[in-house]
């Protein structure tokens, strides 16, 4: 679980440029999928060997080309104060760093000192950093930054990249220092599931309702965040640990317009998780931020249940629009069907997830939520035996040849799985130039027509292998 460091600070400071220096091309894309896109907010990079995600609050921020002072979003003055002041807030929630980003060209400003009091509340280490200072005169004058009361200020060019090793420095040594103990890592006996989601599609009534299912609850736990409470509990037998339940119960504090930074806690929960439970308001369908954080479970090769939530709701309102006449059962089943192939559509990048319709409130279906659960962690630590495996994978080759790219047929010599949770296939070949993403996709579905991997994304990769083709 990688630290979170929270860069906030008022518009046009410098955050992205720093951000993306920082980050550069690294941010891992996977094809063109949605979620996986070059826009984020967030990215891995490491600094000294200390690995942490590194979040840019600038990409949160709906009139960040709009100086300060002049009208915001509503069309009163004050809103982009508004929204850094509520960056500056959940940095202090969520981060476990927060860096705290002033222009050195313009000096302070009524908006830093605004943001600098609230920063001084924090209990979390808080870091000063003068960015912009492109010469010596304005390295000089970066002292007046001192009067905010946050101690030294970094002095840093991000254009230039003068000084961001010493911020690098301050941030790493100011990260909670590394976990060390294991959290139930590769045992299949133990479900970790993370509740995730856009603001108020009810992942607390889901916590809640999983939570009255089974009141068998060994214990509150510590996560691997300073302030994350996991929760363990037993079903049928079996340990399932739902994360970050704390942080579950106080994401009802995000007001609106500032969804994506809500989406981040949900990010760090499914880094942790072995399935994501992805909520879906019935009432209101998919949006972009839940083809995002679908991106991401895909991306990081979880396992993953779409819980379409609130259907009870959902059914109500089609009951009004058919002015209270009685449906029967088959129009009840034939309305779900249509949902879920609008929802499937919609997240087709990962065909392989169940949709279970269920309502929080009311309890429907939340045990057989927890059957697919288990059904799925099963499915991560499904070993196939090499021969059976080789079997699948020679006759998807009969049936269908590989594609030629460049002039050049990739030959597959043999495939092993090299690990579970996720399962990872490892196919040796003639030439890694010649495998193309169609038929990487072909042979994927080959491996879940024959295995099923059910609920779980796997891995498959291509190395070099010179040595006699499979017969």
């Amino acid at each position: 679980m990688k630290p979170l460091v929270a860069i906030v600070g008022r518009p046009n400071v410098g955050k992205s440029t720093f951000f993306n220096r920082m980050i550069g091309e690294r941010i891992a894309v996977v094809e063109d999928l949605p979620g996986t896109t070059r826009d984020r907010i967030y990215g891995n990079t490491d600094w000294n060997g200390r690995e942490f995600t590194l979040i840019d609050t600038g990409g949160l921020e709906f009139g960040s080309n709009i100086p300060v002072g002049q009208v915001g979003l509503t069309g009163q003055p004050g809103d982009i104060m508004k929204h850094v002041q509520a960056q500056a807030e959940l940095a202090i929630e969520e981060a476990d760093v927060t860096v705290f980003m002033v222009d050195a060209r313009s000096g302070i400003t009524a908006s830093d000192e605004e943001v600098a009091e609230l920063l001084r509340h924090s209990k979390k280490p808080v870091i000063l950093a003068a960015n912009k200072a492109d010469n010596t005169a304005r390295r000089q004058d970066a002292v007046e930054f001192y009067s905010l009361g946050l101690g030294e200020p970094i002095v840093i060019s991000s254009i230039q990249g003068t000084g961001t090793g010493d911020l690098l420095d301050v941030i790493v040594e100011a990260l909670p220092p590394e976990d060390e103990e294991a959290e139930d890592e590769d045992n299949e006996d133990v479900s970790r599931i993370a509740i995730v989601g856009r603001p108020n599609v009810g992942k607390s009534s889901l916590l809640n309702a999983i939570l009255g299912v089974e009141r068998t609850i060994v214990s509150d736990i510590p996560g691997t965040t300073r302030d994350a409470i996991d929760t363990e509990l037993q079903f049928k037998g079996k340990k399932l640990i739902l994360i970050d339940t704390a942080g579950i119960r106080r994401r009802g504090k995000v007001g609106p317009g500032i969804e994506k930074f809500s989406v981040l806690r949900s990010i760090r929960a499914i880094e942790r998780c072995d399935v994501a439970l992805l909520l879906v308001d019935a009432s209101e369908g998919l949006a972009a931020q839940d083809t995002h954080i679908a991106g991401e479970i895909l991306e990081k090769a979880k396992g993953v249940v779409v819980v379409v939530n609130k259907w009870d709701l959902a059914q109500e309102q089609q009951r009004a629009e058919r002015r209270g006449e009685y449906a029967h059962p088959k129009e009840e089943i034939e309305s779900a069907e249509a949902y879920r192939r609008i929802i499937a559509e919609g997240l087709k990048f990962i065909p392989f997830a169940p949709i279970v319709f269920t309502s929080a409130k009311t309890g429907y279906h939340v045990p057989s939520l927890l059957e697919t659960v288990q059904l799925i962690t099963e499915m991560r630590y499904l070993r196939i035996p090499t021969a059976r495996l080789n079997e699948v994978v020679q006759d998807a080759v009969r049936r269908h040849n590989p594609t030629v790219v460049r002039n050049k047929v990739m030959k597959i010599y043999y495939a092993t799985q090299t690990q579970v949770n996720p399962p990872t296939f490892v196919f040796f070949v003639n030439d890694t130039q010649a495998v193309h993403f169609t038929y990487e996709r072909y042979l994927e579905n080959k491996l879940r027509e024959a295995f099923s991997f059910k609920g779980t994304a796997i891995r498959m990769f291509f190395k070099p292998r010179s040595k006699v083709e499979l017969k």
